[in-house]
């Protein structure tokens, strides 16, 4: 499991498009954004970089691990 911190993030569609994003990837599982903490939860086996670079191909940034 990985967390990391978004920014960008600001409303429900935000989170949903974010979710997509990283769901898309093969090796993942699920991912859970909490919109409030600006954090997106993944589960799987994703690289962290491929997540990272799904989640600004959305147009949000990654701020680190939360």
């Amino acid at each position: 499991m990985l967390t990391l911190k978004v920014s960008g993030m600001t409303c429900g569609h935000c989170a949903q498009t974010v979710t997509k994003a990283v769901e898309a990837l093969p090796t993942v599982e699920r991912a859970l954004v909490d919109l409030k903490a600006g954090e997106v939860t993944v589960e799987g086996s994703a690289d962290e970089s491929a997540i990272r670079q799904a989640i600004e191909d959305a147009g949000y940034e990654v701020q680190g691990r939360a």
